[in-house]
């Protein structure tokens, strides 16, 4: 793993980004990991077809809480359409660290956006095939 990634890996995690709830959000979702025991909430308050801001709370590994972080700070000024048609392969290039071949791994980084995909389609599960 490259070094530059670890790092951003490891300050995300003790220091998340937009971490906490929001009051009144527009939409509110968690999901969880069974294999790991990850936890992950997303709010989002959206205006206009925007999210206006976005924060995120939950549990585990410094991967599943950093790669929260990083989708939180992508996610702020984006349009529900553009948070709906992001990727895997998006907040992969984000992290920046090579998963695929874990997949154990791949599912703690892959967990914010399970919740996020969820919480914007209204459904209480996402396949893998769908994010």
């Amino acid at each position: 793993m490259d070094d530059m990634y670890r790092e951003q890996i490891l300050e995300h995690a003790r220091h998340p980004h937009n971490f906490g709830t929001i009051e009144g959000a527009s939409v509110s979702h968690e999901e969880h990991n069974p294999l790991c025991g990850d936890r992950v909430r997303i709010d989002l308050l959206i205006e206009d077809g925007v999210i206006t801001n976005v924060r995120f709370s939950g549990r585990g590994c410094a991967i599943s809480q950093a790669s929260a972080s990083m989708l939180t700070d992508e996610l702020r000024g984006m349009s529900v359409e553009q948070a709906r048609a992001y990727r895997k392969d998006d907040l992969l290039a984000l992290i920046g660290i090579p998963l695929s071949k874990n997949p154990t791994r791949l599912k703690c980084a892959l967990l914010s956006l399970k919740t996020l995909k969820a919480g914007l389609y209204g459904v209480g599960q996402v396949s893998d095939d769908e994010l």
